[in-house]
């Protein structure tokens, strides 16, 4: 059986998507998988920082496209997770240099020898985006619970949706504030799903860890494995594994349904 390839986007920018995508793979890792990533952000890599393997490239994605390199050459083994590989974007070619073509043969390459293929897309609907959704066998969105993140989540869904072949996607809701949603600061788990119509593939709560350990160039589910993001992001990896379990709410509404949709009509009761 071939490697899973897991393509990970959201619809804007500054949601946290690299960052869960570093995570989920080092997660997926953790539990005894086969992983490699892929950044597909040419020209705007970030994905080998958030790893803290910026300092061990020699080759990139584009190298082994263009025949600079073997595959093998470019990618980089992570050597605090057994069977975890970074194959690292290039940071100064345009994002034309690779085509979707380029990306299916690349990961059929790769399939044999990897349970899990991990494509950090990049943010928005332009060429990388095409060039990281080519090869996906599913698609994970991550978007934060605010507005005009979730709308720019739902035109990105729309346009998965709109692909020939039928993708499954599910969303990871990142930097969910629970205090601010209890309050109706921030739009709540059920809310977002409700405008967005998609499957649920977990919640990551706001963590300001992620900043402490991302300022130490070590992913969270390393630096502080016990901390409510890593703890979050490894469940997300077992339901991605076959596992079931649970989703917590983070926030669960005070008061049940009646009175939260009494409060969202703006009734008392």
């Amino acid at each position: 059986m071939g490697a899973r390839t897991i393509t990970v986007t959201s619809g804007k920018g500054g949601v946290g998507k690299t960052t869960a995508t570093a995570n989920l793979a080092i997660a997926l890792a953790q539990l005894g998988k086969r992983v490699v990533c892929i950044d597909a952000d040419i020209g705007l890599r970030n994905l080998d920082v958030v790893m803290g393997l910026e300092n061990r490239i020699v080759y990139d994605l584009v190298d082994v496209v263009e025949g600079r390199c073997k595959l093998r050459q470019a990618m980089v083994k992570d050597k605090r997770v057994p069977d975890l590989y970074l194959l690292p974007a290039a940071q100064t070619r345009d994002k034309t240099a690779v085509s979707p073509q380029d990306m299916v043969t690349l990961t059929n390459q790769l399939a044999g020898d990897y349970d899990y293929i991990v494509i950090d897309s990049p943010a928005g609907i332009e060429w990388g985006f095409r060039n990281a959704l080519a090869p996906a066998d599913e698609v994970v969105v991550v978007t934060n619970p605010e507005a005009p993140a979730v709308r720019d989540a739902d035109r990105i869904i729309g346009l998965i949706e709109a692909e020939e072949r039928k993708i499954p996607t599910s969303l990871v809701i990142n930097r969910a504030k629970p205090d601010m949603i209890r309050r109706g600061d921030m739009l709540s788990v059920n809310d977002v799903l409700e405008i967005l119509s998609i499957r649920l593939l977990g919640v990551i709560p706001e963590d300001e860890q992620i900043l402490i350990s991302s300022n130490r160039g070590v992913p969270i589910t390393l630096d502080s494995p016990n901390s409510p993001a890593a703890l979050a992001i490894r469940d997300i990896a077992r339901r991605l594994a076959g596992e079931t379990v649970p989703i917590q709410d983070v926030a669960p509404p005070r008061g049940g349904l009646v009175q939260r949709l009494a409060r969202m009509f703006g009734r008392s009761g």
